[in-house]
């Protein structure tokens, strides 16, 4: 997905994914808005194709507000299939902690220039 796309759902909730960084061997995607139903599977398809192509994949939640049972169930799988679920200490990281998923804080990351 290009950089800043924004979908909007009928519902009026918005997914943004941003490729934020990255190599051929890893990348990271800053998501933004709420991770719905409507843009779960946009989502996995997105991180699928990366590793289908072996790139390891980051996920940066600090931008989504609101994660409903389908969003958590494929982060899940994504995580499960090795791609890191970055999230900041609050309600999007204690649903997903809360579900079994490994959930790495924002402070665990090394500190890249221009961060």
């Amino acid at each position: 997905m290009g950089p800043g796309r924004r979908r909007q759902s009928k519902s009026g909730m918005t997914l943004r994914i941003t490729r934020w960084k990255g190599t051929a061997a890893r990348v990271c995607l800053r998501l933004e808005g709420s991770l719905v139903r409507e843009w779960a599977a946009l989502l996995e398809r997105e991180c699928s194709d990366l590793c289908l192509s072996g790139t390891a994949v980051r996920l940066d939640l600090a931008g989504v507000g609101f994660v409903d049972h389908a969003g958590v169930e494929v982060l899940q799988r994504l995580s499960d299939d090795g791609a890191e679920i970055c999230c900041p200490s609050g309600p999007v990281a204690s649903v997903l902690e809360g579900e079994g998923i490994r959930v790495a804080s924002h402070d665990d990351e090394t500190t890249d220039a221009g961060r």
